[in-house]
This record gives C-alpha cells, structure tokens and sequence, in this order.
C-alpha cells in the first residue's frame, strides 16, 4: 500500500490544469523573447504537475518518470524532496495517476516514504503481460543538510511493484544480492527513466532497465559502470546484462562515464541505450551503445556524440514508428531549453537544434517520454522560469505538432582534404568578397555548420585560424568562428566582434587533466567595424596566443591544455555554437591550420604549407535538396 505519512502529504487536491507560459516551436536555439505560447500551436497542451507550492510537505520535486499502464492510466512519478532540493536528504518516491491520457491527474501519493532517508531514482517498466507495473528505485542514508551523498555512498537498489495501476503498492524488496555485484560498492543508481518490455526476437517479453554505478578501492574511485539489468519471468528475479565499465585514473580523469541510461528498442529487435556524459575527456555530453541480444551484452562499448548538443543531464528516447523522438535540453552549457528532437535511422544520427522541436525556452532538466495513445506522446519535465528545479510540468503533443522533417541544407565547398560540404543555414548567401566570392550573413539565423569529423578538433595542438571579415554592427556579439564548446568551463576556440566594447577579440579555453580548466583571450584595441574588409587570425604557438588584425599583432601567454575535449563540439562561422549570437555583415576565406604559421606566412598572401583542417572559401553556395 501507498504510504500515508501523517501530515499535509497525506491527502493532497488534484494539481490544477491551467496551461504553463512554454515556448513553440523554433528554427534555432532561441532567444526566449522570440518565442510563441505552445496554445497557438495545435496539438500540444501542458500543465503543471508537481510544485512545492501546490504539494504541501515538499521543499522540492525532481527527477521525473512516466509509463502508461495496459489499462491506459498515465503514471508520473517524481522524487518529493522533503527538507531541500539536495540530492541526498529526505526524499520520497511520490506519484500522481491520470486516467483520461493526461488532461486531469488524481491527488499526490506517496509509494516509498523515506523516512529521513532517500528514495529515489525511479525507474517504472510495465509488463503488458500481466499488467504489473514494476518500480526499481535506489535508496541510501539521507542526510539533514543539502549535500551529496557522501563517498562511498550507501546505495541499495530496492523494487515494488502494483497490479492495480498504481492505486496501491507492495512493500518494497531488497535487490542488492540480485543486482549490485560487490565491486559496485559507491554510487548505485536506477534509470532514472523508463525501462521497457522487449517485443521481438528471442527475448520478447523480457523486462530491462538501466543502472550506473562506481567502484571504491578504500581511497578513491577508480571505475564507473554502465550496465542493464534483465529479468525473463516478469520481475520475479533480475540479473545484471550488459555491462560497460570505464577505469578512472589516479588524478581522477576518464574517457567516458555513461550514465541515467535510456533504452529504446529498435524495429529489428535491437537495442538502443542512450545515456548521459559526464565529465569524460571524449567529446560530448551524450553516448550511446547497441545491444543485438535483448540486453545481454553491448556490441562494443559506448561512444560519444561530439555533435548531439546537450548539457549532462538525464534525457530520454521514445520509439515512434518510423522515428525515434529523444527529449533534452538543447543548451550544450546549461539546462534550459527543452526540445523533442528526431532520429530516422535508429538512432545513428540525430537533429541537430535547429531541426528540433523547442518545448520551452525556460530552464529545464530532466525529462521521461511515455505513449498517451496512438496520436499523442506525453512528456514529463523538470522546468521553470527561474530555475530548472522549480516544477515538474507534464505535456501532451501529437506527431503533427513537431517540426516537420527538413530536407538537405544547402551547401558550400570546405576543401580541406576529403571533407563533406559545410551546411548553410538560415539564407546566408554569395556577395562579392576579397578572393572571389564571400558569404553575407543577416544576424537572425544564418550560419555555416561543418559536419563532425576527427580531423576538426585541435586538442592539445598549436593551431592557426584565419579568416577576412567586414561589418558594421555597433551592438551585440558578432561571432566570427566558433570551434569547440561554450560556456566558462567547457574548451573551445573563438574570434568574435565585440562592437560595443570597441575591440575584435580571441578567445581559448583549455581543460587539463581531470579538472584544471584556464582560458586566455586577446583582443585588438579597435572593433574594425567599419564595413571594410579586414584579414584576421589567432595563432596559437610559441608558448603565445597572438592576433592579427591587418598583419598588426597583439599576443598574451599561452594556457596549456586541450581546447577541444569532453563539451559537445561544433564548428560554426557566423554563430555561437549554441546559437545565442549571430554575425551581421560579411566572412570570406575561413582557413584552420594544424600549426602555428610564421608572422610572414600570417601576412602574406596564402600559406599553403601544413595540414589544412578546415578551408572554406565562402564563395557559393549550392542548394542540396
């Protein structure tokens, strides 16, 4: 039975339905002041689902589950945190129940009451056999202050479950013997997200759903761990699949540490499991892994997506027929910006941003996917105004209010050895510039985006990045080029007019070792913004980061480091990576070099010696579709 803790969590009124203030859909990462209430948009309605201020007893809600039952009841489930919005205080495992596929939803209820203690990390998985609604979570001493769980942390993983749709609920079992080998002996976490039911192929009625987890060797951790875990007889037992483990270094640095996995079967009986990053020297903040036989091991093990923008956070996959939608912030930096985004090759590649569906441009955080119906997928998401943490909303839309599928942008020439044409967004297009032809860009949307490949990241590298420019702006950011991530503490690579403040700066920002992250700049003393052509570069080289405007150079101190490793990465000319800023005016000859060229070489006509990263001569621009 559902805890009945005495006091004002007992018996709670039903959660209002009137709409949230959320943003429509957009072409790019927004500027919130640019978007439309989703009410002007068919086919897609939202709510408030839990708040401190409508759940008395709560300092806060996080962490968001959803599943429909077999009889059609949507379950939400969120983490009632008690004392604070800390992760490891007093938290209980709340639910909320809809039977009419989400409009209205029943009083709060509590499933498993901590007790001064953490529950939380719900991860629902139905089986359609039977009915049972299957609840693992994780639980772990609490604490009475806001802090983290200390390491080793204590974390058990526990399961109930309910055969009447989530009216009531069994007392809670033990699964440590089951499914936490003994090496996991710190961090221990269920999904949190959905698991699903397989379909098809040989496993067909097997149960999964993800975990992470760490290893302590008494002084530090020295491996994290991916893994799913399966049971073949409707939840009775579980064992632990497919694992993939990761080491941690003596000064705590790692390639990768999947976690918060989300998995998704495929229309051939595969499985997708798509997780979080968090902190690992590969770039990107999402990875994935292939399970070909229903979760019992990976195919190899999980690769990041440089090119996938996203913060770390918990993000979630749903299958949709001919496409798979994943729900996630869009912000490569920060948690805002909630989008549905679309894969049509199961999961290989993924929309990026500006083919996205933007839900809201508010904060936002964690997120589930769940089926309201045939037409309609319901969405359950952290967001807010002020703060990501601020409530849990609940949104239903159709198919037909996602952003059509675009076809081929259109293209210009990088020729740079054996590169793919750079996409051309917005309507850049051809005007006269200093060597043939150049690109104008209108400031609203246009850009230049180059496909990722392993030859465009830096690293550790001295570098040379060269390019013509003319503009007359005397506002704003004007990003010239843009290579890497964004955001104080992730590694890139940058030159931008900065009008107002009368200069044309460089900018790098470099990550060492496990957590050292130092940037240096250099900028010109005037913004060159007076609408004729200028020749500039940033080299990095000679223990130097110097800037050429007009062959007169200005230098400061190099930082050691690496400007492209464990952000998401992309190369832009015209914009922010993560689409906040955009050039007005004109760019001709972008060329990256993988040295430092020679003062001479800088100002003179061309260089040609060297391994040419990226060349585009911005001279044309041809329509792919």
């Amino acid at each position: 039975m559902p805890s009945s803790r005495a006091g004002p969590r007992s018996f709670l009124t039903a959660v209002s339905t009137a709409a949230v203030s959320a943003t429509a859909a957009l072409l790019a990462l927004p500027n919130p002041a640019q978007a439309q209430p989703p009410s002007a948009v068919p086919g897609f309605e939202q709510q408030i689902l839990f708040r401190a201020d409508r759940d008395p007893g709560y300092a806060c809600f996080r962490i968001p589950a959803i599943v429909r039952t077999t009889g059609g009841t949507l379950l939400a489930f969120a983490e009632g945190r008690v004392l604070n919005c800390g992760d490891a205080a007093d938290i209980d495992i709340v639910l909320k129940r809809s039977t009419d596929g989400g409009r209205t939803w029943g009083p709060l209820q509590v499933v498993s009451e901590g007790a001064g203690d953490t529950h939380g990390n719900p991860a629902p998985v139905v089986d359609r056999g039977t009915g049972r609604v299957l609840l693992a979570e994780t639980y772990n001493t609490g604490r009475t202050d806001s802090g983290n769980c200390q390491v080793p942390c204590d974390r058990v993983p526990h399961l109930q479950y309910s055969d009447d749709d989530g009216l009531t609920w069994s007392a809670s079992r033990d699964l440590g013997e089951e499914i936490l080998p003994a090496r996991w002996n710190s961090w221990y976490a269920t999904g949190p997200v959905h698991g699903i039911q397989l379909s098809h192929g040989l496993h067909a009625g097997r149960l999964v759903f993800g975990v992470n987890a760490e290893t302590w060797d008494g002084s530090r951790v020295t491996a994290d761990h991916a893994a799913l875990i399966v049971s073949d007889d409707g939840g009775e037992h579980w064992r632990v699949g497919a694992t993939d483990s990761w080491p941690v270094a003596a000064d705590g640095s790692f390639r990768q540490k999947p976690s918060e996995v989300t998995l998704t079967e495929r229309t051939d009986g595969s499985l997708l499991v798509s997780g979080r990053e968090q902190d690992g020297s590969d770039l990107g903040h999402r990875t994935q892994a292939v399970s070909l036989d229903g979760g019992d091991s990976f195919t190899s093990p999980f690769g990041a997506l440089p090119d996938l923008y996203a913060p770390q956070v918990q993000c979630a996959t749903l299958d949709l027929g001919e496409r798979i939608l994943l729900s996630c912030p869009g912000d490569p930096d920060r948690r805002r910006t909630m989008m549905i985004r679309s894969s049509y090759d199961g999961g290989r590649t993924w929309d990026t941003v500006d083919r996205g569906t933007v839900v809201t441009a508010d904060w936002s955080g964690y997120s589930d996917l769940a089926p309201v119906d045939e037409d309609t997928v319901g969405l359950l998401y952290e967001g807010g105004a002020a703060d990501a943490r601020d409530e849990i909303r609940f949104a239903r839309f159709t198919e037909d209010w996602l952003t059509p599928r675009r076809g081929p942008d259109p293209t210009t020439p990088d020729l740079a050895p054996l590169a793919p044409r750079a996409a051309v967004l917005g309507g850049a297009h051809e005007t006269a510039g200093v060597i043939g032809g150049a690109l104008e860009f209108d400031g609203a949307d246009d850009a230049v985006r180059l496909p990722y490949r392993e030859e465009l990241p830096l690293g550790t590298k001295d570098f040379t990045a060269s390019l013509w420019f003319r503009y007359t702006a005397t506002t704003g950011e004007q990003p010239l080029l843009w290579m890497g991530g964004v955001g104080i503490g992730q590694p890139q690579v940058w030159l931008r007019g900065e009008p107002a403040s009368g200069r044309v700066r460089g900018l790098i920002t470099v990550r060492a070792g496990a957590r050292t992250v130092r940037t240096a700049f250099v900028s010109t003393s005037g913004a060159y913004n007076d609408g004729r052509w200028h020749r500039l570069a940033l080299r990095r080289g000679g223990g130097r980061l110097t800037l050429f405007v007009d062959g007169r150079a200005t230098g400061t101190p190099d930082v050691p480091g690496s400007v492209s490793r464990n952000s998401p990465f992309g190369v832009h000319i015209g914009q922010r990576m993560d689409g906040r800023a955009h050039f007005t005016g004109a760019i001709d000859e972008v060329r990256v070099w993988d040295r430092a060229l020679t003062d001479e070489e800088i100002t003179g006509p061309h260089a040609t010696a060297g391994r040419t990263v990226l060349w585009l001569p911005m001279d044309q621009v041809s329509d792919s579709r």
